[in-house]
């Protein structure tokens, strides 16, 4: 039996399950995840937590050419765990399908609702050159 659940969805149950834990931690043991459909969804929430935790402004994920990823997250400019070139793509595919960013350079508003919180997020992607970003910001 297919599973129905949408990846918005999932992100929010994976922001609930990871919330006591420390996402920059559990983001440096992505690259190792076997499933990676559920690495990437497991990614964004924690992205998603950090962000909160720690007063970001935005974080973007990039992918190059070559399939390289590249995170970094604006507070005091600082790079991330990489999630891998495979998951990293997948990531900004999954963050393109939540929030349905269906240009080439798209944004939206996305709401994440977890343990009686909720807020409003700022994301964006686009596709140019060969190059893949998508941006979540926070409020």
């Amino acid at each position: 039996m297919k599973d129905s659940t949408n990846l918005h969805l999932k992100v929010q149950e994976m922001c609930d399950c990871y919330a006591t834990n420390d996402p920059l931690k559990e983001m440096s043991k992505i690259q190792k995840d076997k499933d990676t459909d559920e690495a990437v969804v497991k990614w964004i929430a924690l992205a998603v937590l950090h962000g909160i935790n720690n007063n970001a402004e935005k974080i973007t994920v990039q992918q190059d050419q070559d399939g390289a990823v590249t995170v970094m997250a604006k507070y005091k400019k600082t790079e991330l765990p990489p999630p891998g070139s495979e998951i990293g793509g997948k990531i900004i595919k999954a963050i393109r399908e939540i929030a349905h960013l269906d240009k080439s350079k798209d944004k939206s508003l996305l709401a994440i609702g977890f343990r009686n919180n909720s807020l409003e997020l700022k994301v964006s992607a686009s596709d140019k050159k060969g190059e893949a970003t998508a941006t979540i910001e926070f409020p």
